[in-house]
C-alpha cells in the first residue's frame, strides 16, 4: 500500500529546496569575498576624500 502524505507540506517543502537553490546560486553569482569589500570600501574612502578636496568653500 502507498504512503498517505499531506500535499501542503510536500509542496512547501518543494518550494523551499528551490528556494534554497536559488539563494546558492545568487550567493555564488553576487557574493563577494572579504578581501573584495575591503578593497572597495578603501576606494570608496578614497575617491569620497578627492570628491571632497575639489569642494570650494562658499562666500560668508
Amino acid at each position: 500500500m502507498a504512503d498517505i502524505i499531506n500535499l501542503r507540506k510536500a509542496r512547501k517543502a518543494k518550494e523551499r529546496s528551490a528556494a534554497e537553490k536559488q539563494a546558492e546560486e545568487n550567493r555564488i553569482r553576487f557574493g563577494q569575498t572579504k578581501q573584495e569589500k575591503i578593497v572597495r570600501k578603501l576606494e570608496k574612502a578614497r575617491a569620497d576624500k578627492a570628491h571632497d578636496a575639489g569642494k570650494r568653500d562658499k562666500p560668508e
